[in-house]
């Protein structure tokens, strides 16, 4: 590039230029900072002193104070703008750094605290490892969830009986599930509740029959080829209907002869431990019993009656030894394969009405039994009831443990009836109630 003379510039006069500007600039700045430092912080002396400097000229002092004045208020007003955002950006880098925690916490977390459940998930086959491990969300961190990754619904004992899980993962992806009812139950009672997810098809019963139509279907025992008989003891209804004849034990002996006990259940009122549902039902405004849940129902019979009442049960039960839940179903019911120990899958202040008959008893640990409890009072709605259907205990546990337990929990008692069993030689109690949950 040419230099200042080949544009007619001459370097000495370039210089001097510089010089000049350099100076100008050195003047206004001595002579703002003067004037602030007149108008901001100066005694009242020096004004009087500088009038000897300005040889009797008259300075715009009082204009200048009010623009000074003005330029402070806007200088303190600024000052508390930038104070405020202060405040905000404090506040903001706070926020960032939960939600930097929420980030970084479930990877952290699983490798401090869960080190041995990462090399258990490690160690299994890749199906099982599927069903049971993490999964990242496609769309990255969700901000409801807190986490960017979601884990699948399964008992946390699943991890602990490591070879039962594996071989109930053990199958063709995309074929047909082993018939391994009875083995995954017992996975189930073992504390595996939920079971993992499985990606096979169960096996439908050759030649099967559907259901007949309500309401008839509530008291019509299914077809045989209705269901798969392999895991059962019994190979037909007919078989299940008449073993209440044979000797021996089995869960809800009766419960599939729909035109035996069965039949008249629930329907008369004795005025000691057998409650009628009509009367049930009657301790409530007419329709305000809509929808409920019977927990270890058997058969599906207390929802039958409940469902002629045009109510909705929703009936839990086990398959011990007898395809209870396909059973329920073919009446046209709703059944839920769950176990008493799982909490109950229904949001709090829900259901109207909750019934258990013999399940909910002694032979449930105490403190699993007040768990239970505990859940029922929050599934069910203000008002909504309990009906503790034949519960069954000691003698001296009746006062010394259950009932404070109810207490504890906070029912109130609408009915109570307690009397001796009768079927057995030994100091066991019934006792049916009738419980509200408050309205406050």
């Amino acid at each position: 590039m040419g230099n200042s003379e080949d544009y007619g510039y001459p370097k000495k006069k370039k210089r001097s230029t510089m010089k000049t500007m350099l100076k100008i600039l050195l003047l206004v700045i001595l002579t703002n900072l003067l004037t602030i430092y007149i108008f901001a912080g100066a005694p009242s002396s020096f004004h009087h002193d500088l009038s000897g400097y300005t040889n009797g000229l008259s300075l715009p002092l009082l204009a200048w104070r009010n623009t000074t004045a003005a330029l402070l208020s806007e200088l303190a007003s600024t000052r508390a703008q930038l104070d405020a955002t202060r405040s905000q950006l404090s506040d903001f880098h706070q926020r960032l750094q939960v939600v930097a925690g929420l980030l970084v916490r479930p990877q952290e977390d699983g490798e401090d605290d869960d080190e041995g459940g990462r090399r258990l998930l490690e160690s299994l086959p890749e199906e099982a490892r599927l069903a049971v491990g993490p999964h990242i969300l496609p769309l990255g961190f969700s901000i409801r969830s807190g986490s960017d990754t979601v884990y699948p619904s399964v008992g946390s004992a699943c991890l602990k009986y490591k070879d039962d899980l594996v071989q109930y993962m053990k199958y063709e992806v995309g074929g047909e599930c082993p018939v391994d009812d009875i083995f995954a139950q017992r996975l189930l009672l073992k504390g595996c509740e939920p079971l993992p997810r499985r990606r096979c098809r169960p096996r439908s019963p050759k030649g099967y029959v559907g259901p007949a139509p309500l309401p008839e279907s509530l008291w019509r025992v299914p077809p045989d080829t209705s269901i798969i008989w392999e895991p059962y003891t019994c190979k037909s209804y007919n078989c299940l209907v008449n073993r209440m004849k044979r000797p021996g034990f089995y869960d809800c002996k009766d419960c599939f002869d729909l035109q035996g006990r069965e039949k008249s259940r629930w329907l008369s009122d004795n005025g000691n431990l057998d409650y009628s549902i009509d009367w049930v039902l009657n301790t409530k405004p007419p329709g305000s019993i809509r929808i409920g849940l019977d927990i270890g129902g058997g058969g599906g019979t207390f929802a039958a009656r409940m469902r002629e009442r045009n109510v909705t049960i929703i009936t839990t039960s086990m398959n011990l030894d007898g395809p209870f839940n396909n059973f329920i179903a073919s009446r046209g019911l709703v059944p839920l394969h769950m176990s008493v120990s799982q909490r109950l899958p229904f949001f709090e202040n829900t259901l109207d009405i909750v019934h258990s008959m013999h399940v909910l008893s002694n032979w449930i640990p105490d403190t699993m039994l007040e768990f239970t409890l505990y859940d029922i009072y929050r599934v069910l709605r203000p008002g909504g009831l309990l009906w503790l259907d034949h519960f069954f205990c000691q003698g001296p546990q009746m006062n010394q443990t259950y009932v404070p337990m109810i207490d504890r929990v906070g029912f109130r008692k609408i009915r109570w009836n307690a009397g001796m069993k009768m079927d057995k030689h030994m100091n066991e109690w019934y006792l049916s109630a009738l419980l509200e949950k408050p309205m406050t």
